[in-house]
């Protein structure tokens, strides 16, 4: 009986770490990290709230869910993402948010959001993509 439950707490400990890795990072909607990764600025406007504080290169500013999707598209279009990852997520049950990295060609850039659920839903209330470092083209 004693070798069975020493099994049991080993097989426990082994699959935790599998277990939370599948899982979304504390709520987050797996959807933004998809749109992230496909650069799709009409994917990501649907986690947008009405009006969003957006800080992306030179715009910074409270901008329209419209507004700030044309932005990104223009941002996206001129970096292509390569990956998307979130280094840190917390928050509490209405207010979550998440530190990633975003990685082009040329550049990796720093994003961060902030969600707060409205009418049932989390959505990005603010959003900040920021340059981290430039990669050097080979000459």
């Amino acid at each position: 009986m004693i070798g069975f439950r020493k099994i049991l707490i080993l097989l426990i400990l082994l699959a935790g770490p599998v277990i939370l890795t599948h899982s979304s990072p504390q709520g987050i909607p797996e959807g933004i990290s998809l749109a992230f990764k496909a650069g799709n600025s009409h994917e990501l406007a649907k986690y947008f709230n009405s009006n969003i504080e957006l800080v992306v290169l030179q715009h910074e500013d409270l901008y329209s869910k419209t507004q700030a999707e044309r932005i990104l598209k223009d941002f996206f279009k001129n970096y292509l993402p390569n990956k998307f990852i979130i280094l840190h997520h917390g928050g509490k049950k209405d207010a979550k948010y998440a530190i990633a990295e975003l990685s082009t060609d040329n550049v990796t850039f720093r994003v961060y959001f902030l969600l707060k659920t409205k009418e049932g839903n989390l959505l990005i209330h603010q959003l900040r993509i920021e340059k981290e470092h430039e990669l050097k083209k080979p000459e």
